[in-house]
């Protein structure tokens, strides 16, 4: 049965999906089509599709958008031809892409979009990002998001939005990941990331445009299990910018409750980094954040408190397999050194797992002040937040007693 799983995971299938699609909606006489084609890639002289779709045996296909339009009220669905993950070119293939690989590649895009400012980096496993960073550099932007969840980043796909240099090639090499995605490869460096050979190198063409999709809309389809469609507008965050951003503020009772301090310059960014992060993650979702270095990422949990505090274990457990890896060149688990463990583990605690003075993001509102409490024991220092809740009052009052700040975005940001 093992033989025939991994026989199964090296099969190329020819899926039946045909070349072209339209979706249609009708209202009466009006009718709004989109018309798609198929996307595949030539791969040793021979045109080959997805490999599979979430698990083999699941055939799959990428279709493009080509033609069509789709206006709903006041919104305007993306035009064709402006393409990103639909369109992208495969300079070193592998194992030819499957759905998880691209979804994963968009899902880091996604992020990516927001923060072409500055040299950044995203991994993302399983459609959720493990470790993101922007740095002064591509390589040091890479790294701290690779060390944020080096556990996690095992076969994951690497999202750059600067042309891909030598020496962040030769770190990744050094790494196992599944692809690699980036808008140029400076010269040699397709042949550093070939020591992987079944590794995915693909070129984005049009992530110069990245910037350009900010608030653009997509229908988002998700199926049933009886084969019926809920269609929406994808999501498109409003908070921007610091002057997005409203001070924590609720009335409660006839009085008045706020938040006693400012936000700091760096909060501020922390804050927004974090919560553009947040938004390509699975809900009900908190992150930490740290000079725009993500520490702790809890995702799709039944509710807050638990994956505050989910979040705050993970970002003790990758602080504790950081030092071991840079100290002593092996993961934490592996140590056998009792002297060695002892110290590492007095070290992150000192650091409370790298939290004092980090942001907290939550992707909805608080409903009692027990999830917030969470981070601001560990020394969170600012969050952010949609606000919202009846609660809002006690949630602002934890954040005076500990000092902290807190600002609300007023949308909620929930990704299912």
């Amino acid at each position: 049965m093992a033989e025939d799983l991994k026989k199964m995971y090296k099969t190329v299938m020819d899926d039946h999906f045909p070349p072209a699609m339209e979706i249609a909606f009708v209202d009466g006489a009006k009718r709004q089509t989109l018309f798609y084609e198929k996307v595949a890639w030539a791969i040793d002289g021979v045109k080959k599709g997805l490999r599979y779709g979430e698990n083999p045996g699941q055939e799959a296909a990428l279709y493009r958008l080509i033609n069509g339009n789709l206006v709903l009220g006041d919104t305007t669905t993306i035009q064709p031809g402006k393409y990103l993950v639909s369109d992208i070119e495969l300079l070193q293939s592998g194992k030819h892409p499957g759905k998880t690989n691209l979804t994963d590649a968009d899902n880091a895009l996604n992020i990516l979009r927001y923060f072409s400012a500055r040299p950044g980096a995203v991994i993302v496993k399983h459609n959720n990002p493990c470790g993101a960073a922007l740095a002064d550099s591509l390589e040091d932007a890479y790294a701290k998001a690779y060390m944020a969840d080096r556990v996690a980043a095992f076969g994951g796909c690497i999202a750059l939005n600067r042309s891909l240099d030598r020496a962040t090639a030769q770190a990744i090499a050094e790494q196992y990941a599944e692809v690699v995605v980036a808008p140029e490869f400076e010269e040699g460096v397709v042949d550093i990331l070939g020591r992987r050979k079944n590794l995915r190198v693909i070129r984005i063409n049009n992530i110069h445009k990245l910037e350009s999709f900010i608030g653009e809309r997509v229908v988002d389809f998700k199926s049933l299990v009886d084969g019926g469609i809920v269609a929406q507008w994808s999501f498109a965050p409003t908070t921007l910018s610091r002057e997005d951003m409203k001070s924590a503020r609720s009335e409660y009772k006839g009085k008045t409750y706020s938040v006693e301090r400012e936000p700091t310059e760096q909060e501020y960014e922390d804050m927004l980094f974090g919560w553009l992060v947040e938004s390509g993650i699975t809900s009900n979702s908190v992150i930490y954040v740290k000079d725009c270095v993500t520490v702790g990422i809890g995702t799709g949990e039944q509710d807050r408190v638990g994956v505050a505090e989910i979040a705050v274990d993970k970002a003790r457990r990758k602080l504790m397999d950081r030092y071991a890896f840079e100290r002593y060149g092996t993961p934490f688990n592996l140590l056998n050194d009792k002297e060695k463990i002892a110290d590492i583990q007095a070290d992150v605690e000192e650091q409370k797992g790298g939290l004092i003075g980090a942001a907290m993001i939550s992707d909805a509102f608080f409903p009692f002040r027990d999830g917030v409490d969470v981070g601001l024991r560990q020394g969170v220092g600012s969050v952010i937040q949609p606000g919202g809740s009846m609660n809002d009052f006690e949630v602002i009052e934890a954040c005076n007693e500990f000092g902290a700040t807190m600002v609300y975005t007023g949308q909620r940001s929930f990704k299912h």
